[in-house]
């Protein structure tokens, strides 16, 4: 199994470059763990207080319950990954089949922080895109899908995104063997990344 650590800022363009890649190989032959599914459950915190989560830090990822599937599926066996709401900020009841397959793609700002996961991972790529850029995408992102306003998404920016970007993501890039500048607009970088997987994906075909 050929694991693939895909990290950078909120806004970045991972999701992009994800999709990309996906888009390059026929349904279901690459697998996708986005760090989002594996927040800690918050339904113990009062409604009110769960606006205040930072969902930037590395406390706020449950790290054991996803290397112990990642490493469920390097072992052949499906899992259930689970699924989180950023609108009521808790963990739901639905959960989503995974199967094994031979390349395994984990996704989200700070899956190179944590030295276990990074440990297990074969690749690890880095999206770099300019801070203004992040903040475009956050902004319009954040108002469409999590009810924000503009300003309610420029303060987080600055009292929670920025400082977190500063002390966790950013000093992540020297762990990465691949470093994507300008996000899902790299069609070299991503063609690289993916001629890579096709060529591990071709090479485990021909030792089956």
């Amino acid at each position: 199994m050929l694991i693939i650590g895909i990290a950078g800022g909120t806004g970045s363009g991972k999701t992009t470059v994800v999709n990309k890649i996906l888009s390059s190989f026929p349904a279901g032959e690459v697998a996708v763990m986005p760090q989002d599914s594996y927040y800690k459950d918050s339904s113990h915190v009062p409604p009110e207080e769960r606006s205040k989560i930072n969902f930037d830090e590395p406390n706020a990822i449950e790290w054991s319950l996803l290397v112990e599937h990642l490493r469920q599926l390097k072992a052949g066996k499906a899992i259930e990954m689970p699924t989180y709401s950023y609108l009521t900020c808790t963990r739901q009841e639905e959960t989503v089949r995974v199967e094994p397959r031979d390349v395994v793609i984990v996704e989200g700002i700070l899956v190179l922080t944590d030295p276990v996961l990074r440990q297990m991972m074969d690749v690890k790529c880095f999206v770099d895109a300019d801070a203004d850029d992040r903040l475009i995408r956050v902004i319009a992102r954040d108002c469409i899908e999590r009810g924000r306003t503009p300003q309610m998404v420029i303060d987080r920016y600055e009292d929670v995104l920025k400082p977190m970007h500063c002390q966790y993501i950013e000093p992540c890039k020297r762990f990465a063997d691949l470093i994507i500048p300008q996000g899902g607009k790299n069609s070299v970088a991503i063609g690289l990344l993916t001629d890579y997987i096709d060529g591990r994906l071709k090479k485990a075909v021909a030792n089956k």
